[in-house]
């Protein structure tokens, strides 16, 4: 068994895909129609064959109170890995990204957490 897709919930796929692909840098893999929404997936920057990411529609009762208190609690939704935290957090800075938490030694890894416009905060992090 391995992981093939995870989610991120978002409150706007179009919008999402706009930070996801043209500020973070993920590629996109596929996007299909499907009704109301879309199937809409990203991959890593030349690795079109990797981990998707799901853009999923937070549309779920649930959904929307639980990024709520997963942000109200500073807990970030997922985690992506950099190869140089600090260029990573000057580059997103620069394109207006904003970070609540700045790189942060944490024992063997170092950490930041940026909003993703979509109601979720996310880490980055860059293993020692």
């Amino acid at each position: 068994m391995k992981i093939v897709v995870t989610s991120v919930l978002v409150d706007d796929q179009a919008k999402a895909l706009a930070f996801y692909r043209d500020v973070l840098g993920f590629e996109l893999k596929h996007d299909v129609p499907t009704g109301a929404y879309r199937w809409l997936t990203l991959t890593s920057p030349g690795d079109p064959d990797g981990v998707e990411l799901l853009l999923e529609p937070d549309a779920h009762p649930a959904a929307k109170p639980w990024k709520q208190a997963l942000v109200a609690d500073g807990i970030p939704l997922t985690q992506f890995g950099v190869e140089d935290i600090h260029a990573e957090h000057a580059r997103l800075s620069g394109l207006g990204v904003r970070f609540v938490q700045p790189p942060t030694p944490i024992g063997p890894v170092t950490t930041a957490v940026f909003d993703d416009t979509c109601g979720n905060l996310i880490q980055i992090a860059q293993y020692h």
